[in-house]
């Protein structure tokens, strides 16, 4: 019978390798077309990984735990037909493609260094019953991932004492997780353990301190009367075509008819060029908080969606965040960050911009509070609007007059909302 090699696919534009997280099959089992056969992870995302063949499993060229080269030998499946285009795989190079490359883990990634070493030749096989996985299992290293290695030294942690699940003896990134958590770690100091910084919070970690070393950013904020706001909200969610449309639906809708009275603030600055960059469309991230830490997903065109659709999409993007099913595409083109960091039971932030964004837009929670209107003390529902702007393509001006109207539109939506119909 025939034998298909499948390697491993460019899963984005600019990434070398991916590190093997979970094997979705085992040998023997049977593959259909397009079935996910394996999750990895990327300095960008975790991704599931559909197989163009369908047969029965004969190989698994990597152990979970190991990194991979983009175009190394992934999975041997044996017999059955062959898809005509690995379509999934070519969809993930377009998105990738067609987005502006700021990937956020945290607040925003975008190519260049991940901090891992690309593997040069493509690793042994880890199962079956072929000479070369018997050699593999006879002779090979405890850890064959630097990844992993570096991980257990940087926790302090003794090779030799770390135990294995996977069967093959070689220890992986969950095993050495495992240790680091079930015993704490001894440093040069009594009472402190050293937790690695590697995977997404190195990346989230390296693209911060780079949004800091470069972008001279200022914040402003003012407090708003949010009453309107929270009425509106109700009020919409009983009259959209039963789509439920959140607090964050409405406040995207407003941040993108507040952008486009404040155009600058759609911008990234080419450094090299020496050149602001104002995009047409506005492609909004949604700071998310997730199991596998802070992400922003990105509504592509969101300027062009009426509220009923920013609200589907955004549920959408909300659910595949959850659960942990976001595509690394769908990270990728953001052009302004709104961050509704309220949800953590903080009032303010002077939060970092998303790099290599021009602004970030974040709302506080939405409390009860004294307020005067028309000259009397009444209890109102207020929170604090903050936004983050890079200096570099506008002045305080311009800051101060979009965040001005976003809360002008927070204290009247229904006006706002009305003038976009």
């Amino acid at each position: 019978m025939s034998m298909q090699v499948f390697l491993l696919p460019d899963l984005g534009e600019g990434l070398t390798e991916a590190e093997i997280v979970e094997w979705k099959v085992k040998p023997g089992d049977t593959v259909t077309i397009d079935q996910v056969v394996v999750e990895v992870e990327t300095a960008k995302a975790s991704v599931e990984v559909p197989c163009p063949f369908e047969g029965v499993v004969g190989e698994l060229h990597a152990a979970e735990g190991t990194s991979l080269a983009v175009g190394a030998p992934l999975i041997s499946i044996t017999g059955g037909a062959v898809a005509d285009t690995p379509a999934a795989h070519e969809r993930y190079r377009e998105e990738e493609r067609a987005g502006s490359g700021n990937v956020l883990i945290g607040y925003g990634t975008g190519h260049g260094p991940t901090g891992r070493r690309k593997r040069s030749a493509a690793p042994p096989q880890v199962s079956g019953n072929s000479t070369q996985a018997t050699n593999f299992h006879s002779h090979a290293p405890k850890v064959l991932s630097p990844i992993v290695r570096s991980m257990a030294l940087q926790g302090g942690l003794d090779l030799a004492g770390i135990a294995t699940s996977g069967g093959h003896g070689v220890i992986t990134r969950a095993d050495v997780e495992r240790a680091l958590a079930g015993s704490p770690v001894a440093s040069s100091s009594e009472g402190v353990t050293r937790i690695p910084i590697t995977g997404i919070r190195k990346t989230i970690a390296d693209r911060l301190s780079r949004s800091r070393s470069e972008i001279p950013e200022a914040t402003v904020w003012v407090d708003v009367d949010a009453t309107a706001l929270m009425q509106a909200r109700r009020d919409l969610d009983a009259s959209i075509d039963g789509v439920k449309v959140t607090l964050l639906a409405v406040l995207a809708k407003l941040t993108m008819i507040a952008l486009a009275k404040f155009p600058e603030l759609n911008s990234t600055v080419d450094t090299a060029a020496g050149e602001i960059l104002r995009y047409e469309s506005v492609g909004l991230g949604i700071a998310a908080q997730t199991d596998r830490g802070l992400m922003v997903p990105v509504v592509p065109q969101a300027d062009k969606a009426d509220l009923k659709e920013l609200a589907e999409r955004l549920a959408e993007l909300t659910e595949l965040a959850r659960t942990g099913s976001l595509p690394a595409a769908r990270l990728s083109g953001g052009t302004f960050t709104l961050n509704n960091y309220g949800v953590f039971g903080v009032d303010g932030s002077a939060a970092i911009i998303n790099h290599p964004e021009a602004a970030i837009l974040g709302i506080g929670r939405i409390i009860d509070r004294p307020w005067v209107v028309d000259g009397a003390l009444a209890v109102r529902k207020v929170a604090q609007l903050s936004l983050a702007f890079d200096h570099r393509v506008c002045d305080g001006g311009v800051a101060g007059g979009f965040l001005r109207t976003v809360a002008d539109f927070v204290e009247n939506p229904v006006v706002a909302l009305g003038s976009v119909r």
